[in-house]
């Protein structure tokens, strides 16, 4: 039986969090391996809807999960999202949640950063969520951090808590902001790190243990592989890597770990935030889908761009993280449609191009070229075999694998997670 990594194909908001669900009722652990608190995933289990942002989709559950270095902590988001999962009636406690003791924490100083950046930036801005996510991730390169272990170690933190204000300060300064006040961060980590230290553990040791034992073991990535720092629209990214090969890195297991690898693909393409986006509707369909589909953000709220397949996009992606196999979700969205269109290349200066380039201002630049289909009339919604989707349905997922280059391994016709078409089982191919 192989383990599973799942991860999103384009800019994120895919359906990860219904499809991460799914396939952990059939794993033994869930691992988020790296993001933080920016990623939202939305679980409709029985008709109940759970939000979640840093605890791993398979907490609902009740499977083993575990937030690995990779990932950086916010401690008061992961309580207050404790405690509102806690009032739904599911169970957190260190036997189902793990926290790798290494991981870099979110601190207030971090969100602050955020925040005067973007305000500063104007038209430059990148739209991020203003969590910290990024200033976290430098401090964490810039070796500076705080991490989950020092918790336990707050009346020897002077020298890192040097490190890390002599950064901020000058920052802060240039912003016309007063000094981080070191009293008040200190008072505000020993409130919170009798929470977060119940739950943090060196977590490589448990999974090399679990694994030993030939446990099932889900990887599970936030965002999506066109937000990739290194990979993704730059500037307009996360700050981390999204690929597939950070579930190596991200949770202390070895490359060899991480096995058939799942890329969620919605059926059309969306995006939130800034940057290029070259299939983006501003017309009566995209307003349809766009509807028809909620296309808005889990975490912020923010209304998601929206436009037809790309399969250049997405093809780029699947080669760059080592898809084996996509799962198509919100097929259902584009019920009723008269015509669907698939983007099957760029136009750029003159030039026809099979890919996304790298600069900006060509990324901005390029024009889609489409290949139209007609649509169904049909509804998807709630099919659990192939059989049962309409012809032109199946012609448009034949046509998306051919483009892709990339086999379906599964459909997803609604939040509801029983619908849900498996094509092929990533937990046995």
């Amino acid at each position: 039986m192989a383990n599973v990594t799942v991860i999103g194909a384009q800019w994120g908001d895919e359906g990860k969090g219904k499809i991460v669900d799914w396939l952990a009722s059939r794993a033994d652990v869930v691992v988020r391996f790296q993001g933080g608190h920016n990623a939202g995933h939305t679980l409709v289990i029985d008709g109940k809807t759970y939000k979640l942002s840093l605890l791993p989709s398979g907490i609902v559950s009740g499977t083993l999960s575990v937030i690995g270095n990779g990932v950086v902590l916010d401690p008061w988001a992961l309580r207050d999202e404790v405690a509102k999962v806690e009032g739904q009636g599911v169970s957190i406690t260190d036997e189902n949640l793990a926290i790798a003791d290494n991981c870099p924490l979110i601190l207030p100083l971090h969100r602050d950063l955020d925040g005067l950046r973007e305000t500063a930036a104007g038209k430059g801005k990148i739209g991020t969520t203003g969590r910290g996510i990024g200033p976290a991730y430098e401090d964490k390169v810039g070796r500076r951090a705080i991490r989950v272990c020092d918790l336990a170690h707050l009346e020897s933190l002077d020298a890192q808590l040097d490190r890390l204000c002599a950064h901020h300060d000058a920052l802060r300064a240039g912003f016309g902001q007063p000094p981080v006040d070191r009293a008040a961060l200190l008072e505000e980590m020993r409130e919170i790190a009798p929470f977060v230290l119940r739950f943090a553990q060196p977590v490589w040791k448990r999974l090399k243990k679990v694994r030993r034992a030939g446990a099932k073991i889900l990887f599970e990535g936030a965002q999506g592989v066109l937000l990739d720092v290194d990979h993704g629209t730059y500037p307009f990214v996360t700050s981390s890597n999204t690929v597939s090969g950070t579930a190596a890195s991200g949770s202390g297991l070895g490359p060899n770990s991480t096995g058939y690898v799942l890329g969620i693909v919605k059926a059309y393409t969306t995006r939130v935030g800034s940057g290029p986006f070259p299939t983006e509707l501003d017309d009566a369909v995209g307003q349809r889908l766009g509807e028809r589909g909620h296309e808005f953000g889990t975490v912020t709220g923010r209304k998601r761009r929206v436009g037809w397949f790309d399969a250049v996009l997405v093809r780029q992606s699947c080669a760059i993280s080592g898809v084996t196999g996509i799962a198509l979700t919100k097929i259902d969205v584009l019920d009723g449609l008269e015509k669907v269109a698939i983007c099957t290349g760029y136009r750029l200066h003159g030039k026809v191009y099979d890919y996304l380039p790298s600069h900006a201002a060509d990324q901005a630049a390029c024009e889609p070229i489409y290949e139209e289909m007609d649509g169904w009339h049909e509804s998807t919604a709630g099919a659990r075999s192939y059989a049962a989707l309409p012809a032109n349905a199946i012609k448009y997922i034949q046509r998306i694998q051919e483009l892709i280059e990339c086999p379906v391994a599964l459909v997803s016709t609604s939040p509801e997670r029983d619908d849900t078409i498996l094509m092929r089982d990533p937990f046995v191919d």
